[in-house]
């Protein structure tokens, strides 16, 4: 795709693997100026999968460096779709799941 478009500088996308309805795996891939980063793995108890892959973009417009980006547009789109309807995480909340945190509700 770079080859065919060289302006293109960022090329991401979610990763999921559905075990059952509510029952999935969450991996995030960027490629980023050249570099591929990955995300950890996160076992996801499911509610409501919309909005998770939007999710994966908040990393990416925060102006963090590419690794931490990476990680917290994972985060926050397994914490979106972790959530009932359509909720928003907070940015402490997608802070601590990416440091290995919970994706249990934390209030």
């Amino acid at each position: 795709m770079v080859k065919k478009h060289p302006q293109v500088k960022v090329v991401a996308t979610t990763l999921r693997e559905v075990h059952s309805t509510n029952r999935h795996s969450w991996v995030a891939v960027a490629w980023i100026d050249g570099q591929t980063y990955v995300s950890p793995t996160a076992e996801l108890d499911v509610l409501d999968q919309v909005g998770g892959g939007d999710g994966f973009f908040y990393g990416l417009l925060t102006g963090e460096e590419p690794e931490q980006a990476v990680k917290l547009g994972w985060a926050h789109g397994a914490l979106l779709t972790t959530f009932p309807g359509d909720t928003m995480a907070t940015a402490d909340q997608v802070r601590a799941f990416a440091k290995g945190g919970s994706t249990r509700i934390q209030r």
